[in-house]
């Protein structure tokens, strides 16, 4: 017999899937926030790269459920356009801290807390955007959250111009300019996923609301 608690208890279990995939988004930015800060950050690489592994987890049962599930509260390809644009977060976060850490000896002086800070900002609006998907009426909190998010990301945006002209301006190992350069590419990378699952929320709540 069709049973509409179980039909409700599908959909919450996207929603707290898609949740669960936000804050390992999240924690994966706080891990490498730590990792940055560290006078040892090869230990904390093991955190770095066990958030990835549990967000691509957690796609795997959303994949699962999507298959054995007829009926879902939000259409099947805004989920799975979700579940992707989550997973790219943490996979771009530990590729980052890769080359972090091969590239050690040739970052002497630099410092990336500015930009660190900025995806972990991004990063926490976009668990906050993907908690509102459980209330797809409250569209206006939605729009505030991905104004923020476009904020977050024209403002590293300007940092990126502006760290880009300290590393051409010479006084710098041609090699050093490649490493750097890739590394500020990264971060960059991260903040532009964030906003990306951001814009994905958005057009969810907007055809929903």
């Amino acid at each position: 017999m069709f049973s509409l608690q179980a039909l409700f208890g599908k959909a919450d279990r996207f929603h707290r899937l898609l949740e669960a995939s936000a804050e390992e988004a999240h924690e994966s930015v706080r891990f490498l926030v730590e990792l940055l800060k560290s006078p040892a950050p090869a230990q904390l690489f093991d955190e770095v790269a066990l958030t990835r592994r549990k967000e691509k987890k957690i796609a795997e049962q959303i994949g699962e459920e999507l298959v054995r599930t007829f009926i879902t509260g939000l259409e099947r390809e805004d989920i799975e356009a979700l579940s992707h644009a989550l997973y790219k977060i943490p996979k771009s976060v530990e590729k980052f801290a890769e080359r972090y850490l091969l590239a050690g000896p040739h970052l002497k002086g630099f410092d990336f807390t500015r930009q660190a800070e900025m995806m972990e900002k991004a990063a926490g609006t976009v668990a906050a955007l993907v908690k509102q998907l459980a209330d797809v009426s409250q569209v206006e909190r939605v729009k505030e959250l991905n104004d923020r998010l476009q904020y977050i990301e024209g403002e590293a945006d300007k940092l990126m111009v502006e760290l880009l002209r300290e590393l051409y301006g010479g006084r710098l190992e041609p090699l050093q300019v490649v490493i750097v350069k890739d590394l500020y590419e990264l971060m960059e990378k991260v903040i532009d996923r964030c906003r990306d699952a951001g814009n994905i929320v958005l057009q969810i709540v907007l055809k929903n609301s």
